[in-house]
C-alpha cells in the first residue's frame, strides 16, 4: 500500500480557507476573561478557526487530563509523550473557568491517556460532575477517547449521560493506520455503537478530508456511521499542524463538502455539518436540539 507520506505536491492553500479575524461584544468579554484568569480552552490553544463564531452563540471546549498524548497520530499537533500526573483538582478548576465564561455549551476532550488503568475515564466523569454542580444550566458534549474499548470505561461516560457524546473515527478504513497508528476504525465504529445501545441519546463523530481518501471511501465512512446509529457528523479540512506532521494532499471544494452534507442528510443524521473550517465542536449547541 503506497504510503500518504509518498509522491505529495506542495499545495497552495485555496482562498476559501481564508480565516476572519474574531470580532464582537460577546467574543472579546471571554477574551479578556480568557486573559485575566488564564483560562486553558482548546479553542485558544488550538487557534481554532471558529473561535470568534462559538464563543459568540456560548460555546467552548476545553480539555482534560493534560496535554500530553500516550499516542503519536500523525494528524494532531498535541504533544506525544510521557503524561504528568494525574490533576484531580482539574474538574473543579474546568467547571469553574465554564463558570467564569458563563458557558451554555461546554464540549470537553482529552488526550489519550493509555498509561492510565481507568483510561481516565474517572476524572472524566468527575469533571462532569464539578461542571454540572457549578453550572447546572449548562449543557455538554463530551468528546471521548476510545478507552482501548474497554467497556467498564466506556460505561462511565455512559454512566454522566451527557447531552452529546462524541468520538471521532477521524478518516477512513484504509488511511486509519497511518493517520491513527495505535487507534482501529472497527474499534471506533464499536464503541459508538456501544454508547447507543446503552442509552446515549445523541452520538457523533467526525472526519477530516484531504489525506488522500476518495469520494467512495468518504460516502462509505458515511454509511458505516450511520450503521453504528451515530447521530451527528461533522466533516472538515485537514490542516498540516507542523512539516512534522502528515501532509495535505488535497484541498476539498466548497462544492464537494456540499455534496457530502447533503448524502449525510440523506442517510439519516439529525445534523450534518460539511465545510472546510468545520471542526469537532462547530455549531455544537445546536447539536443538542
Amino acid at each position: 500500500m503506497e504510503s500518504i507520506l509518498e509522491n505529495t505536491l506542495p499545495v497552495g492553500k485555496p482562498k476559501w480557507l481564508k480565516v476572519k479575524l474574531p470580532i464582537g461584544k460577546k467574543y472579546t468579554e471571554l477574551r479578556g476573561l480568557v486573559d485575566k484568569y488564564s483560562l486553558n480552552t482548546i479553542c485558544t490553544s488550538g487557534s481554532c478557526p471558529n473561535m470568534g463564531e462559538c464563543w459568540g452563540e456560548g460555546t467552548a471546549t476545553f480539555m482534560i487530563l493534560g496535554n500530553i498524548c500516550t499516542r503519536s497520530c500523525g494528524f494532531c499537533g498535541v504533544k506525544t509523550g510521557r503524561p504528568e500526573t494525574v490533576d484531580w483538582d482539574e474538574p473543579e478548576k474546568v467547571a469553574r473557568s465554564i463558570k467564569i465564561m458563563n458557558i451554555k455549551h461546554a464540549v470537553v476532550t482529552s488526550v489519550d491517556r493509555d498509561d492510565l488503568k481507568d483510561g481516565g475515564s474517572i476524572i472524566w466523569i468527575e469533571t462532569v460532575k464539578a461542571i454540572r454542580r457549578m453550572n447546572p444550566t449548562t449543557t455538554l458534549e463530551t468528546l471521548i477517547p476510545d478507552f482501548q474499548g474497554i467497556e467498564r470505561n466506556i460505561d462511565r461516560i455512559v454512566a454522566a449521560n451527557p447531552e452529546v457524546v462524541s468520538h471521532n473515527v477521524e478518516t477512513v478504513r484504509r488511511l486509519t493506520r497511518e493517520v491513527r497508528i495505535q487507534a482501529k476504525y472497527d474499534r471506533s465504529l464499536e464503541v459508538l455503537r456501544y454508547l447507543k445501545a446503552k442509552g446515549i441519546n445523541r452520538t457523533k463523530s467526525g472526519i477530516m478530508l484531504g489525506l488522500g481518501e476518495t469520494e467512495a471511501e468518504v460516502i462509505q465512512t458515511l454509511h458505516d456511521l450511520r450503521q453504528a446509529n451515530v447521530d451527528i457528523v461533522t466533516i472538515g479540512q485537514y490542516l498540516q499542524p507542523s512539516k512534522k506532521h502528515l501532509p495535505v494532499k488535497e484541498y476539498i471544494t466548497p462544492d464537494q463538502f456540499a455534496k457530502y452534507e447533503k448524502i449525510g442528510l440523506e442517510l439519516g443524521f439529525r445534523h450534518v455539518e460539511s465545510g472546510a473550517l468545520v471542526r469537532s465542536s462547530y455549531k455544537a449547541a445546536k447539536h443538542i436540539l
